[in-house]
């Protein structure tokens, strides 16, 4: 889990937890810097009707493209950005052939935007995206000839194929999440004025010219690859205006910008006015980009019955799109509700009506177990139980419906109807709603949570969860600081419970039930003793062996068990995600566990103390003298049972290694070692009270009537419990069992060789690309934003400031050369 590229290994920064990484249930997670790099990447598009973007093979199929795919070469344009990735070498070419299409999608992507050039006092000059996807596209539009130079209030300069072309600025049409568009009116040096339009598809199909019927069809069957791949998506559209026209508009358009009343009202009617009948160009395909491996750990936790929990800021779109980029949301699930009411009544219903589609059958009121714990059961817990739903589902709800649902008259059923949903993603939660959700699960569930993020904004929930994971990222080390474990990667989360998690639930409940059964075992013994000795208190063992029992003859080895053992390796681990449900239900330490371990211990005690008692009663050695005496017997029983708990440990035991070789045999010989020194003439001439036992060893262990004794309890204890869980494994295995029987049978399977993903075709329509706030065309035509300035020709080169260095979008700068140069 080490991360070569920022030199960041994981933390464990508490030892508390470690069993419980084997028993998480639900993961609340956080979307950006978690799951996503924040960056976004110009990815596929389509221009007059044909698709861009993708490889094909010579048989036509479709090429996955890796980082040895080679990648277009743009060292024609000298203004090019060198970390931009393109491979389809034939959209350079249609530009560069000078495809009166493709130059006016391009240009409609350098002009149409709210992307702030910043001088500095060097000249340098870098471009600040309000939104990551926008930076995308002026970015992709550079690369391919059309170079946003720089804005002043009423202008708009881009370098279109080496030339410097000024729009004059006319006027912004700017986005809101009702427009769900934004358009530019720009006059080019020539006159000709032109309106640029971008937004979501349905929203610009609507205002379509009739003549782009036949090309909406084609770009719409695009649109659904892209949606397919998870990719954001924008429609781009143009319309010529006329100077008449334009000339009344404008007028109507300043006086309703300085109007006092119902402003927005009228700006929205003359915006509608004026987009219609749009040219369409084409589509753009933006990814939003995932950390590497995030699809395929949210797949593995699935598979483990994990549930994976989105809790976001970001809008409800954004989220979406994620969502299905992660596999999170897939269009084979049977429905996925979204509440979006904005009344406590409209929250209720949409929730009920969302869990009566999943489960008619529910009653109307939750159920609820309640359970006792605590000291003297006085402690009382309510339990919501989980309801069975045929199919997946998956819950979309924001954050005003959340406020809601958060309440206590309704959060018992915001609970219910997320609980039976595979996927449940909050969208434009705030940090105490965060907090609230988790709290919400920690309560009614009875279930282990674990909370990840990277920003200050999780800090709330990473400390309500049971388990908090920091993910250090670009956000500062709020989050790791709050945090039980810290790793750079949210892919990083899969070892840590599949394999870790797991490996630490299984050790910790093996060592609880060898610790209880050796024990258990040790002080039965005396229980028996105590019939036999009119209950005096005397102990039955040696004070030495009772004072090294659990200090030197039995702690290293189940120390090397609780720190070595597992029951198959990583790499099953990952190939059976499946191992990981018996630590959700907790099936391997109980109160059912605890019962069978204390009459384990009862019926070994029994042997332990008996056998050797009628082995020694009436026994004599081979020269006839009498050895029936307290300390043989007291010999004998301890020999007897430091030989059974080690035969035990090495029955639990599934990983052997040199370690636990050695401690288990070490410790058997450090019993006979020490018990010969202890009990020799020297230490009692030296120690006489505190070494009675002398003699005792070498007179009884030189005996074989003895050391049958031995083996025959050794064997009265191991055999019933072999023939127990012979009997288990053969009628009723285990998912440990049925693994590790084919790892024995069969060799790790080989990985799968690497292939593209099939092609999946979706008719969502809401993972457009636009993430950005209201009111940034206002802020862009601002005087007092942006001062006019002289527009020098100027060439990009590369900056060291340390401020574009941090900035979550970074673009290429621009060095100005002297007045006279002119670029190329």
């Amino acid at each position: 889990m080490y991360y070569a590229k920022s030199d960041t290994p994981a933390q464990a920064r508490t030892t508390t937890l470690n069993e419980e990484l084997g028993q998480i249930k639900y993961i609340f997670s956080d979307k950006t810097g978690t799951l996503t790099q924040n960056i976004m990447t110009f990815n596929k598009c389509s221009i007059n009707g044909r698709n861009y973007g993708e490889l094909f093979d010579f048989s036509g199929q479709r090429v996955e493209i890796t980082e040895k795919t080679p990648r277009v070469d743009f060292s024609w344009n000298k203004l090019a950005d060198p970390k931009f990735i393109f491979h389809d070498h034939s959209l350079v070419e249609t530009v560069m052939e000078g495809n009166p299409e493709a130059q006016a999608f391009f240009r409609l992507l350098a002009v149409c935007h709210t992307v702030m050039p910043e001088e500095k006092n060097s000249g340098e000059l870098y471009y600040q995206a309000q939104s990551p996807d926008e930076g995308a596209l002026v970015t992709a539009a550079r690369n391919f000839g059309f170079v946003f130079l720089s804005r002043t209030p009423d202008s708009i300069t881009v370098v279109e194929m080496g030339h410097h072309v000024t729009y004059e600025l006319i006027a912004v049409l700017d986005f809101n999440n009702v427009r769900k568009r934004m358009s530019v009116i720009v006059r080019n040096p020539e006159g000709k004025t032109t309106l640029f339009c971008k937004g979501a598809d349905t929203i610009i199909y609507e205002r379509l010219h009739p003549s782009c019927k036949k090309l909406m069809e084609v770009t719409t069957q695009h649109l659904n690859e892209y949606a397919g791949d998870g990719l954001r998506t924008l429609v781009l559209a143009y319309k010529d205006l006329d100077e008449d026209f334009m000339e009344d508009w404008k007028h109507r358009h300043h006086e309703a910008s300085v109007s006092m009343e119902d402003r927005e009202e009228l700006l929205d009617q003359l915006y509608e006015e004026i987009e219609k009948d749009l040219l369409l160009l084409g589509s753009s395909a933006v990814e939003d980009k995932l950390q590497d491996g995030v699809p395929q750990t949210i797949e593995q936790l699935a598979k483990a019955d994990i549930k994976i929990w989105v809790l976001t800021g970001d809008k409800q779109e954004t989220a979406e799109n994620i969502g299905y980029s992660c596999n999170m949301l897939r269009e084979e699930m049977r429905d996925i509700f979204i509440v979006s009411a904005n009344t406590p009544e409209g929250v209720r219903q949409q929730l009920e009506n969302a869990r009566r589609k999943m489960c008619p059958d529910a009653p109307d009121e939750p159920v609820m177990h309640k359970h006792r714990a605590g000291l003297l059961w006085l402690k009382t817990s309510q339990n919501v139980p989980d309801e069975k739903v045929d199919g997946e589902f998956g819950l979309i709800i924001n954050g005003h419906s959340l406020a809601f649902a958060l309440e206590k008259d309704l959060r018992l059923e915001l609970l219910r109807t997320a609980c039976m949903c595979q996927t449940v993603i909050c969208c434009r939660v705030t940090p105490l709603q965060k907090a609230q959700v988790v709290q919400l699960v920690k309560k009614y569930k009875q279930a282990v949570t674990l909370a990840i993020g990277d920003g200050a904004n999780d800090v709330s929930m990473i400390k309500a969860a049971h388990i908090g994971v920091g993910i250090s990222g670009q956000e500062g080390m709020q989050a790791v600081l709050s945090s039980d474990f810290s790793f750079a990667q949210f892919r990083y989360l899969q070892r840590l419970l599949l394999v870790h998690g797991r490996w630490s639930y299984l050790r910790m409940c093996k060592f609880l039930q060898y610790f209880f059964y050796k024990n258990f075992t040790f002080t039965f013994v005396h229980f028996w003793y105590a019939f036999f000795c009119g209950f005096s208190a005397q102990t039955v063992y040696d004070e030495w062996f009772i004072t090294c029992y659990n200090l030197v003859y039995t702690a290293l080895p189940i120390l090397g068990l609780s720190l070595f053992d597992q029951d198959v390796n990583d790499r099953w681990s990952f190939q059976y995600p499946q191992l990981y449900v018996p630590g959700q239900l907790n099936q391997y330490f109980s109160k059912k566990i605890f019962v069978h371990c204390m009459m384990h211990s009862c019926y070994s005690s029994l042997v332990l103390f008996f056998v050797p008692w009628a082995a020694m009663v009436d026994t004599v050695r081979d020269d006839g003298k009498d050895i029936s005496d307290y300390q043989s017997f007291a010999l004998l029983a301890q020999t007897c049972l430091q030989v059974v708990v080690s035969l035990q440990l090495c029955l639990d035991t599934h990983y052997w290694t040199a370690a636990n070789q050695f401690f288990v045999w070490g410790s058997l010989a450090a019993y006979f070692a020490i018990s010969f020194t202890m009990y020799s003439n020297g230490m009692f001439l030296i120690f006489t009270s505190a070494f009675p036992f002398i003699g005792t060893a070498r007179n009884s262990l030189n005996q074989p009537n003895v050391w049958l004794t031995v083996l025959l309890t050794a064997l009265l204890c191991i055999l019933p419990v072999v023939a127990v869980r012979f009997t288990l494994l053969q009628l009723w295995p285990t998912i440990n069992d049925k693994v590790r029987y084919k790892v024995r049978k069969e060799a790790l399977p080989a990985p799968a060789p690497r292939r593209p993903p099939p092609r999946r075709i979706s008719t969502r329509r809401s993972g457009y690309a636009f993430s950005h706030s209201q009111g940034y065309g206002e802020l862009v035509t601002s005087k007092w934003v942006l001062l006019k300035r002289k527009s020098r020709p100027a060439l990009f080169a590369k900056s060291d400031s340390a401020l574009a260095q941090n900035q979550p979008q970074l673009y290429r700068t621009i060095t100005e050369e002297n007045e006279g140069s002119q670029s190329v």
